[in-house]
């Protein structure tokens, strides 16, 4: 029986305040100035859930959850619900397209 699909990727955009550490300057040296910043992340919940988990400190991510603003739906939302194996992947190419288009990016 094949596995049913619920895993979600999701985009989170980080407040510009992000940029101010150098861990996340150091990993974006092709930022654009004035692109947005994001966190892209996949998940088992919804990405609803999960973006007010980190924002809770519950398996969260520092960078969203000092500098999450909310979720970008409509960079993602296309794309959900999908097997594991489906999201890992999207989780990736979503993180490379737009670091190629100037975004600051962060994936965990």
């Amino acid at each position: 029986m094949p596995r049913r699909k619920h895993h979600h990727v999701y985009v989170v955009e980080l407040s510009p305040d992000v940029l101010l550490e150098p861990r996340f300057r150091k990993n974006n040296p092709n930022y654009i100035d004035g692109k947005p910043c994001v966190y892209v992340g996949m998940t088992g919940l919804d990405p609803d859930v999960r973006f007010d988990k980190h924002k809770a400190g519950i398996q969260a991510n520092r960078f969203v959850q000092r500098y999450g603003l909310r979720l970008l739906p409509d960079l993602f939302e296309g794309f959900n619900p999908m097997r594991y194996e489906d999201a890992v992947d999207r989780e990736i190419e979503i993180g490379i397209d737009l670091r190629s288009a100037g975004f600051g990016v962060w994936q965990a």
